[in-house]
């Protein structure tokens, strides 16, 4: 039997077999399918003309209104409707809107519903964010969804993986933004392309939970899979009070194990910036020149956690916002917010010129909340930066750090915090 790697192992173990292989097709079993106000209502429908009557676990099945919340319209409304009408009639332990709402690929793992060693599937593309956890997570279709919740299973082929290793001390102000930042720079829009990305190293095995998210989150960025961090310390100390479900610790792949190895020293790294209109065109801040911006945006299924926000506070604290710009923050969880709000954080980011928002995906992809007109220019700590992506065609977005967004609001032009 040959020796497999971290995403042949889950996957194995959830198939019930003895070894899997790259590039085979296998029917696997879900511990966790979801989706959102956008994507559930199709499932929901394709759900009910395929004849279902009950879904396969009425405890593995999630419902999260996020993307157009609060309703921004009319038909935002009927599908948030669509999504509570299902929740009720299935008889669903996982239902979340308003104030028990957020942002999935954030909410779900902190209410404790992902373990290491789980499958789960999202009718959402940024579901690789629980990947994090030492999960095998992917994003699917809304008819994938749709087929989960009637079998409890999803069907695909087993991925490849790549191997990326840190090593390093991290500097001042570089994150896991930065870190997965520039891999993608590294590898391409590509270059991961339905392969799994392992995050490891003595750089990784130092890196808080929520960096991790991050690194996972924008792992399709790259046109991957998933993006995996074996389970350790770390993710212990991240589950305890979470979870009550059993897990174990996980080995990282052996380098024979992987299709390839790619080590990145990030001793010298500068915090990086993806620039219009690809996550794949990455620059460090100091190259930039001067690039003006319009608006803001901090938050996000990727960069709208607690640390986050209180890493950007730390540097518009005792500063204002500069008039030129709209800073606009987005908490991930209504959770989140509530943490902001106790420690004083809100009020320092409407004190210095911000504008503070429930959770919601909405700005991210241009649908409420911070949409950008023709010819304005912004810079988020989101995960894409393509033509049209927050708004009108010919807007430009910049993709970076909390740490940069911060500085960038201050600054009124794309701007390192050590160089305020």
């Amino acid at each position: 039997m040959s020796e497999m790697c971290l995403v042949r192992r889950i996957l194995s173990r959830a198939c019930g077999q003895d070894e899997l292989f790259s590039g085979q097709f296998v029917n696997v079993p879900v511990d966790l399918a979801f989706g959102n106000d956008i994507t559930a209502p199709i499932a929901i429908r394709e759900f009910h003309e395929w004849g279902g009557k009950e879904v396969f676990d009425k405890n593995k099945v999630a419902l999260v209104a996020d993307h157009f919340t609060p309703a921004k319209d009319i038909q935002s409304a009927e599908q948030v409707r669509q999504l509570r009408t299902f929740a009720k009639e299935q008889g669903l332990s996982h239902f979340y809107e308003g104030a028990a709402g957020g942002i999935e690929p954030a909410l779900l793992p902190d209410l404790g519903l992902i373990v290491p060693g789980d499958v789960v599937i999202g009718a959402d593309s940024h579901s690789c964010t629980h990947g994090a956890l030492g999960a095998f997570a992917t994003g699917v279709g809304s008819t994938d969804l749709a087929a989960a919740m009637l079998t409890g299973e999803v069907w695909f082929r087993v991925p490849e993986t790549i191997q990326f290793v840190f090593s390093g001390e991290r500097p001042d102000w570089i994150t896991g933004k930065d870190l997965i930042l520039n891999v993608i720079g590294r590898i391409g829009v590509s270059g991961a392309l339905y392969k799994a990305m392992e995050f490891v190293g003595e750089t990784i095995s130092r890196l808080p939970m929520e960096d991790r998210f991050t690194m996972s989150n924008m792992a399709i960025e790259a046109g991957a899979k998933a993006g995996v961090v074996p389970a350790d310390d770390i993710t212990a100390a991240y589950l305890k009070g979470r979870t009550h479900r059993s897990w174990r610790k996980q080995k990282r792949s052996s380098e024979q194990s992987v299709e390839s190895v790619i080590e990145i020293d990030v001793s010298e790294m500068r915090p990086q910036v993806a620039c219009p209109p690809s996550p794949g065109h990455v620059q460090p801040v100091d190259e930039l020149g001067s690039v003006a911006v319009d608006q803001v945006v901090l938050g996000s299924c990727t960069n709208g956690r607690f640390s986050d926000l209180a890493l950007a506070a730390s540097i518009l604290r005792g500063r204002k916002v500069s008039p030129k710009v709209r800073l606009i923050v987005i908490p991930a969880t209504q959770e989140i917010y509530a943490d902001c709000l106790r420690e004083g954080l809100l009020e320092l980011f409407v004190d210095v010129g911000g504008v503070v928002g429930p959770p919601t995906c909405g700005p991210c992809l241009g649908g409420h909340m911070g949409v950008l007109a023709s010819g304005e220019v912004a810079l988020s700590t989101t995960n894409r930066n393509f033509v049209g992506r927050m708004g009108h065609l010919e807007s430009q977005v910049y993709l970076a750090s909390p740490a940069v967004a911060a500085a960038t609001a201050i600054k009124g032009t794309i701007t390192a915090p050590d160089r305020l």
